[in-house]
């Protein structure tokens, strides 16, 4: 149906109100030939005042209809509104730590482009991932940038607090941001005087999820809610590349329980000589110890879905920038065209996608990997990272470190 513009209503008025003026002049004319020829020409004169006046006020009224008329036209633009609010209000929301770069942005882009989820880039630099969020070309409203430290206790608080502000229920946490220093002889330490690669790592993480386990125990949305923490092919002494020197070893944790601050005690977890390679590796068994812990805790009493990851080596990720130039330069082909094990980082961040979305993968407890044709399949940990007494150990000693009930 065609529906008049406001000039065109005003147009339409004005000539409607043209004849009813020309009706009342034409009117007029006849009553005073009328009243000349029966002789009673001031009262039909009177008359004639009355109808005109009341043609005015007809007029008038036609004349003041045109506003309202005008007013609809702007009616989409609220149906538009509304429709956008729906679509808010119906997305998913995603937190993803270390979202700025590598396999955290890569992700946050392939979810975002759904339309289907709102992703939180928790973030230590926050304009970095601004910028990067619109290189990547995520659309306007599907993200949010939020600060975010990991090897700060206080900062992970007041995340935490941020986040609960906006209003937003979480379906799903990714634990993906880490640090790597493989070359490094002497520690670096978080806020808290811990050694970094654990403090963030895990230890950071670990406060994040015991922190925003509550949020996600909401029962707000249809959506499985899930906890991811991303784990790694180094941490497994059961591959080939988790047999390269340094293996990781978290010994019997003396150091973490000692506070990993290389004063009292050593910067290592299991208590010995400082290695930044291993210092990332023992992490990342960290990681794979408190996924499954998490999903013994908590899994049957709240039906979150617990799981870990290796999405591939992801040869070409900022990761490595701390590594030596000439690794940086002979790591990649050596993984594309030697040992075949390459992936990219947009194919990662499809996997890690999967992990969070997709409904055959709702399975507690689970280390994914892929196989070559990109095929998902449930994968076995090494011993270490699935000893169940050593994830009940170190769950313990992380709690007595962050001071958590």
């Amino acid at each position: 149906m065609a529906v008049c513009n406001a000039p065109q209503l005003t147009a339409m008025c004005s000539t409607f109100n043209g004849l009813h003026t020309e009706k009342a002049a034409s009117g007029c004319a006849t009553n005073v030939q009328s009243s000349a020829f029966l002789g009673t020409r001031l009262a039909h004169m009177k008359q004639t005042s009355m109808l005109a006046r009341a043609n005015q006020a007809e007029s008038g009224r036609f004349a003041s209809y045109a506003p309202p008329r005008a007013q609809s036209v702007a009616a989409p633009a609220e149906t538009k509104k509304s429709e956008a609010s729906k679509k808010t209000s119906t997305q998913s929301t995603v937190i993803i730590t270390g979202a700025s770069s590598g396999l955290g942005l890569a992700t946050a882009q392939a979810l975002a482009r759904t339309g289907e989820w709102h992703v939180i880039m928790a973030c230590r630099d926050f304009l970095k991932a601004e910028r990067a969020a619109k290189s990547a070309g995520m659309p306007k409203g599907s993200y949010t940038v939020m600060h975010l430290d990991l090897a700060s206790l206080e900062s992970v608080k007041q995340f935490v607090d941020n986040f609960r502000r906006s209003g937003r229920p979480l379906d799903v946490l990714v634990c993906n941001a880490a640090v790597y220093f493989p070359t490094e002889k002497q520690p670096r330490f978080s806020a808290e005087g811990i050694e970094l690669s654990v403090a963030t790592n895990h230890l950071g993480h670990f406060y994040l999820a015991r922190l925003l386990l509550e949020d996600l125990q909401h029962k707000k949305t249809d959506t499985n809610r899930r906890l991811i923490i991303v784990g790694s092919i180094t941490g497994n002494t059961n591959t080939l590349a988790g047999n390269i020197p340094p293996k990781a070893n978290l010994g019997d944790l003396r150091g973490l329980a000692g506070g990993l601050n290389g004063v009292q005690s050593s910067a290592m977890i299991d208590g010995g000589e400082f290695d930044g390679a291993k210092a990332y590796k023992d992490s990342k068994v960290c990681n794979m110890l408190t996924m499954q812990e998490f999903h013994r805790r908590y899994h049957k009493q709240t039906g979150i879905t617990f799981a870990s990851l290796y999405p591939g080596c992801i040869a070409t990720t900022g990761l490595f920038r701390e590594h030596i130039p000439l690794f940086r330069t002979l790591f990649p082909p050596f993984q594309k065209y030697i040992t075949k094990g390459y992936v990219s980082e947009e194919e990662s961040g499809k996997r890690l996608a999967q992990v969070v979305s997709d409904p055959k993968m709702t399975k507690s407890g689970v280390y994914w990997s892929w196989n070559n044709d990109s095929n998902s399949f449930e994968n076995q940990l090494s011993e270490e990272a699935s000893d169940a007494d050593k994830a009940l150990k170190l769950w313990e000693i992380s709690e007595k470190l962050l001071e958590l009930d």
